[in-house]
């Protein structure tokens, strides 16, 4: 049984609450987290597993907290069959029985937390905070790259239907391309910060430096879409201007800002190396770049500077699906893509924009082994 009252204020009154399933067979336990739990969330119970994946296919809840040790379908199997009603929601699991190996075993099925039964209650109010948080951001992510997805169909019947044989015309699909991926994380950092602003005055204060850490993100997507509809607009008028850019500093603003910090993403060599070129140019060939890896299958990418004498080597190696040599050849000439709602535009576009910098382009890739390109810049001179 839990042995203390939540505090009077550490809940929120006046904004929705988020909805919480609790699964425990156990009456006692149970009541007794949803009373504690019903202060800041709107709380349902299940005694039994089947009970609880009826609810979990009827309403999509904020986090589940999940009791191991239930009879005739315990946590470890509930979780796995509640994973394939709801890959995204936070799932918490209890039991009194906090073995290494009931833990192991509830993280590998999915579980987003493990805690021991009987809970302490600000430790499992905190949690359920938490978890709630993080599968709102799931949620926002996965509705964001549905909408990519369904954009980029678009964009490729259009490309069947219409192939560009003008420069121009080609420009302008390649625009889209682009700013297909900043524009869905504006979107989704856009809702998340409604949602954090609504109940800002009712939350910790954590809150308000989440909401300014949403609003800075969605104002480098902005600005990174501004450029390249400003890159199109002016492309026939003036070249792009280069500076003395940090190409590591680059490739950790795309990885926070396109990828959401995706930690699949990794950083190697060299802390700093320094070329000449256009930072918004620079995102574009990184942001294709992972961006096919991470759609090949990819579970790391590693990404490696190094500076060799008067060169900068950018070297992006994943360990995804690979491609046979003669879809890479087809890859490298743009149009063809192996993903059934890609363009095929990706590395033509990372093709043009390192030539445009005076960087060599060099790709290998392994069916079934991963895919590694290699750009080669010519490094500044010091400044």
């Amino acid at each position: 049984m839990l042995t203390e009252k939540p505090p009077a204020t550490a809940f929120p009154q006046a904004a929705e609450k988020p909805p919480v399933l609790v699964v425990d067979d156990e009456y006692g336990p149970r009541e007794s987290i949803a009373f504690s739990l019903s202060g800041e969330f709107a709380v349902d119970t299940a005694e039994r597993a089947r009970e609880a994946l009826a609810k979990l296919q009827s309403k999509a809840y904020a986090a589940v907290v999940l009791d191991i040790r239930m009879p005739e379908m315990d946590g470890i199997r509930t979780l796995e069959e509640l994973r394939k009603i709801d890959p995204h929601v936070s799932v918490i699991m209890l039991t009194g029985y906090g073995t290494l190996l009931t833990a192991q075993q509830a993280m590998l099925a999915g579980a987003n937390q493990y805690l021991r039964k009987p809970p302490d209650i600000a430790e499992l109010i905190e949690s359920v905070r938490k978890q709630a948080q993080a599968t709102r951001l799931r949620r926002a992510q996965a509705d964001a790259a549905h909408a990519a997805q369904e954009m980029n169909v678009a964009l490729k019947r259009e490309i069947e239907a219409n192939e560009p044989h003008i420069w121009q015309a080609r420009a302008s699909v390649e625009l889209v391309h682009d700013l297909n991926n900043p524009l869905t994380v504006v979107i989704g950092y856009a809702s998340l910060v409604a949602e954090e602003a609504r109940v800002l005055s009712q939350r910790d204060p954590d809150t308000a430096r989440k909401l300014m850490d949403y609003c800075e993100m969605v104002e480098k997507a902005a600005e990174y879409c501004h450029h390249l509809s400003e890159n199109w607009r002016l492309a026939s008028k003036q070249a792009t201007e280069f500076e003395r850019v940090n190409l590591v500093a680059v490739a950790r603003e795309v990885k926070q800002v396109i990828f959401f910090g995706n930690s699949a993403i990794q950083m190697a060599g060299d802390s700093a190396v320094w070329i000449r070129g256009s930072r918004f140019e620079l995102m574009r060939i990184l942001q294709n770049l992972l961006k096919n890896s991470l759609e090949a299958g990819a579970k790391t990418v590693v990404v490696t500077f190094l500076h060799r004498e008067q060169k900068v080597e950018l070297t992006v190696a994943d360990n995804g699906a690979g491609m046979e040599p003669d879809r890479v050849k087809r890859a490298l000439h743009g149009g063809f893509s192996s993903k059934a709602s890609g363009t095929g535009l990706g590395l033509s576009i990372c093709r043009h924009l390192a030539g445009t910098h005076g960087a060599s382009f060099a790709l290998e890739s392994v069916l079934g082994k991963g895919t590694t390109v290699c750009l080669t810049f010519p490094a500044a001179p010091k400044g």
